[in-house]
């Protein structure tokens, strides 16, 4: 998907999951550049990122077109508001009832369904059984699963997706001048949604094989084509 960036916002605002993903992607720079202001409080970096993302969706809602302003100028605080709202409460972001009582139901559908198709059924699949559209079925399983950790290793030489973004020295380039929004660029189409659906949305590379339709090997190996992508590209 392409497009402006009032475009995608306005996509955005009115529901459009390709353009919510699109605007995080190409963000993710900027995300992390205040994101790692908090590093050494006590939370784990990528889930300082998650709430980073959750502030910048905040301001993917709020932020009004109309009014002239820079849209990084609007989300900049939002993200920081998020994630220092987080720390001052010291909790743990919560999980409403109903959602995980929607996340239960689509755990005991899809074991159902497997054991009916004789294989694990695809998100449409899931949404024509529980009548939620494919982006509920995601939020719930994302806000109630384990967020998959960028200090994950990956590939046969075990390096992760925090090294190839935190390689001593080059840090402050990545973000200052180098940054992911630009080196996601040199990845194919599928390696950007596999590194997307990955690390910022959180899913299983089963989970990911079931979306994009390949195999759960085949997953595993475009993901570690990306990452060594990025380190070469970091490292040069």
């Amino acid at each position: 998907m392409t497009g402006d960036l009032e475009t995608l916002i306005e996509l955005a605002q009115n529901g459009n999951a390709d353009a919510q993903e699109q605007l995080v992607v190409e963000n993710s720079g900027l995300i992390w550049s205040i994101a790692r202001r908090y590093f050494g409080r006590g939370v784990e970096p990528d889930d300082l990122y998650q709430l980073g993302c959750v502030g910048f969706l905040k301001a993917i809602q709020g932020f009004d077109l109309s009014y002239g302003t820079q849209f990084s100028t609007y989300a900049v605080p939002k993200i920081a508001g998020e994630i220092r709202r987080f720390l001052r409460d010291d909790g743990t972001v919560k999980v409403s009832r109903s959602l995980k009582e929607r996340a239960a139901a689509i755990k005991m559908t899809r074991q159902r369904l497997t054991g009916i198709l004789g294989r694990e059924p695809g998100i449409s699949e899931l949404a024509e059984e529980l009548m939620l559209t494919p982006e509920e079925i995601a939020a719930a399983e994302t806000a109630t699963s384990a967020a998959e950790s960028i200090q994950r290793e990956s590939g046969d030489e075990g390096f992760t997706l925090e090294d190839v973004l935190c390689t001593a020295g080059i840090e402050d380039s990545i973000v200052e001048s180098l940054s992911l929004q630009t080196a996601l660029q040199i990845l194919s189409e599928r390696e950007r949604l596999v590194l997307s659906l990955r690390y910022f949305h959180t899913l299983t590379q089963q989970r990911v094989a079931s979306v994009i339709g390949v195999s759960q090997v085949q997953v595993s190996r475009i993901e570690k084509k990306a990452l060594e992508k990025l380190r070469d590209y970091f490292l040069s």
